[in-house]
């Protein structure tokens, strides 16, 4: 049996792109070592300092809890509505996608001045706090991801033969959804998560505008203030959100397997 050829062209632009991705990475990571004193290589000195610092924490973990509730919202209001148009209202789909480009066309900072009029007579419970005004806006923010992402995964399965065959069988409308669908766009429920998990991770616009301290702010602050430890907070931070976009991964496939095994048993 013959070996598939590797084909040279495909090596060379593999290590391209390889290099245009990680060569940044690597020279951030030797500024990163200097010394905030001296400026001489190498000290772990900025790294420390990022990890002991309070407000490192507390952004981080107000970002991380936005982008959560971000994704949990979008993915309740929008399974929901482009399965119903995949079975029902197939019309209405590219009415959908048209309004899902808004976003890319509308720049964050006209759309944060505008959301901030719209919500200025909302509770101080929603409109001054981040679980409320912010995640609204991130919910917009990550409507055109959420959308093409679900809306791909939709189109690659057969919704009115999954549902008939589930509805033949007693299952409910509900049921349907989380059992039989659900599980078959997994794939694409994740892609839209990690999408939406890395624009709410580094969100600036919009929050700095709202007057809300959140990751992307604190990494600003630093990086105004101090040239290494930036450098340092900018790789921490890019370790954890695809720490967390992983995590997500392994959860998922977890899920899916556990899903198959209890369907093969019955």
């Amino acid at each position: 049996m013959k070996r598939p050829r590797v084909s040279v062209s495909a090596v060379i632009w593999l290590l391209l792109g390889a290099g245009y991705f990680l060569i940044p990475l690597f020279a951030t990571f030797i500024f990163s070592l200097k010394s905030n004193q001296t400026g001489k290589c190498c000290t772990a000195a900025n790294y420390s300092f990022v990890i002991h610092s309070g407000e490192f924490w507390h952004s981080l973990k107000i970002s991380f809890l936005l982008a959560v509730e971000t994704i949990v919202i979008s993915l309740l209001i929008f399974v929901p509505t482009i399965y119903w148009v995949h079975l029902k209202l197939p019309r209405l789909r590219p009415v959908i996608a048209f309004l899902a480009l808004i976003p890319f066309v509308v720049p964050p900072i006209v759309m944060v001045v505008g959301l901030l009029q719209v919500f200025r007579d909302t509770p101080d419970w929603f409109y001054a706090q981040p679980w409320g005004f912010l995640a609204g806006a991130y919910v917009i923010l990550a409507f055109p991801y959420m959308f093409f992402s679900l809306d791909a995964g939709f189109r690659s399965i057969d919704v009115h033969t999954l549902t008939e065959a589930s509805q033949s069988l007693g299952a409910s409308w509900p049921t349907t959804l989380v059992k039989v669908i659900l599980p078959n766009i997994r794939a694409a429920a994740l892609a839209a998560s990690f999408l939406t998990l890395a624009i709410v991770m580094g969100e600036f616009t919009i929050a700095n505008l709202a007057a809300f301290h959140t990751f992307p702010i604190y990494i600003q602050l630093v990086n105004e203030t101090q040239g290494f430890p930036a450098a340092a907070l900018t790789l921490v931070s890019f370790g954890i959100t695809w720490a967390a976009m992983l995590s997500l991964l392994v959860v998922g496939r977890q899920r899916g397997a556990r899903g198959a095994m209890i369907a093969g048993a019955r």
